[in-house]
């Protein structure tokens, strides 16, 4: 089957897994008024989910590499279905918490890195920024079609509790049902067997150890986590545009939509182009990208945006939220120019989830806290100062692993000039 084809049904697999544990996306209100759950226990949700995908990411490390993605990627998410089938009977709030560690267990640990260890073994070296760029465009499109379906069928059963029932018994069918086609589609050629001399563990343990101590992975790595760091601080700008801008609440939800869905539906597939065609290189990509992004925002917290027209603060905002979709979009491209060895591609991208997605543990909270305890522009003024930081380090790291990467390729040239 065309790689192309095959990409297309792993799209499908990554913008379908998370909507179930997004389900407050949609459900919110009705999980307050008809499930019962308060603020606090909905939240508290979300940390148990937060906890177990952390620790999680662990275990991934082996199990990735271990077994193979076409049993790994369906049983991620005909699990993650399984948990919302228990969902849509609204357990009490300790199942609550049982499916959603449940959810990021199938989801996170078992479903995630495998995805993209699959997508990286799809493409050449020359295509990772293309193939990681409609991932992510793919996904944003996707997300729109399931999350529309299931405010439809909300809407159709009366919405209320039987209208949410409804609606997590969807994304529930969905989702089993994608895992079902995943497993005819995803080929079987990756699993780590064991050989005369060494049996299967052994193979994985040696591989996590050797991707554990290369550096560069460690470098591309932190380039998630910088990428992460900065996009974390984009949720900011719509309470910045209601506070300072007084943006009107009917604009409040139409941007948000183009902030969330359109930015990443038109960032992916520009950042891998330009990465791939132009830059020839993700890391040389996300090098510029943190420059130009810090520069930005530089010039954005300069502008006087208290007397500003609104339309112009929201084009400043997007134009901003674009750069850093595309950096989103490709940030994992790396991890087939570094070298690490396809055969251990899922410990190499497991260790960069538990590196890259670890700003979700502290940047929402700094950034509140700036908030909640600066008012005004002066608070909004801090958070776009810590995003500069955060960029700034990323052009760092990342240069670091463009020259270390130069480096390495001039040895390996004239080492092939020797041998001739």
């Amino acid at each position: 089957m065309n790689k192309w084809i095959r990409l297309c049904f792993l799209i499908l697999g990554g913008g379908t897994i998370f909507k179930l544990s997004s389900m407050k996306d949609v459900f919110y209100v009705p999980m307050q008024q008809d499930w019962g759950l308060t603020n606090t226990q909905i939240g508290f949700g979300f940390t148990v989910y937060a906890i177990i995908q952390t620790v999680g990411l662990f275990l991934s490390l082996y199990i990735a590499d271990r077994f193979s993605k076409k049993i790994l990627l369906p049983v991620g998410l005909i699990g993650v279905g399984v948990c919302g089938a228990y969902l849509s009977t609204l357990p009490p709030f300790t199942g609550y918490l049982i499916a959603f560690g449940g959810m990021a267990f199938f989801g996170e640990v078992v479903y995630w890195p495998v995805l993209l260890k699959a997508v990286r073994l799809l493409g050449t070296k020359q295509e990772q920024g293309r193939m990681f760029g409609f991932l992510e465009a793919g996904r944003g499109i996707v997300d729109v079609i399931i999350a529309s379906g299931a405010l439809f069928v909300f809407v159709q059963f009366g919405e209320g509790k039987t209208g949410m029932q409804a609606g997590l018994i969807y994304y529930t069918l969905i989702t089993i049902a994608v895992g079902i086609i995943t497993y005819f589609i995803v080929d079987n050629d990756d699993e780590v067997k064991a050989t005369d001399s060494t049996d299967a563990n052994t193979q994985v343990f040696t591989g996590i150890k050797n991707v554990i101590k290369c550096p560069n992975l460690w470098l591309a790595s932190f380039g998630i986590f910088f990428v992460y760091s900065a996009y974390c601080g984009l949720t900011y700008f719509i309470p910045f545009l209601k506070d300072i801008y007084a943006l009107p609440v009917a604009l409040i939800g139409a941007y948000g939509i183009v902030n969330q869905y359109g930015l990443k539906m038109i960032g992916g597939p520009l950042g891998g182009f330009l990465a791939d065609k132009v830059a020839k290189s993700p890391t040389i990509y996300l090098k510029w990208t943190f420059l130009i992004s810090a520069i930005a925002m530089i010039g954005f917290i300069q502008l006087p945006h208290e007397s500003m027209n609104v339309y112009l603060g929201m084009t400043a905002t997007l134009g901003f939220g674009a750069i850093i979709f595309s950096q989103r979009a490709i940030f994992f491209a790396p991890m087939d120019e570094i070298g690490t060895p396809r055969q251990y591609a899922g410990s190499a991208m497991a260790f960069g989830c538990i590196i890259g997605y670890m700003p979700s543990m502290f940047a929402y909270a700094l950034y509140g806290y700036l908030l909640d305890n600066f008012e005004g522009i002066q608070g909004y003024n801090y958070v776009f100062t810590i995003m500069v930081i955060f960029s700034f380090c990323g052009f760092i790291c990342a240069s670091t692993l463009a020259h270390r990467l130069k480096n390495q390729k001039l040895t390996q040239d004239e080492l092939e000039l020797t041998d001739r």
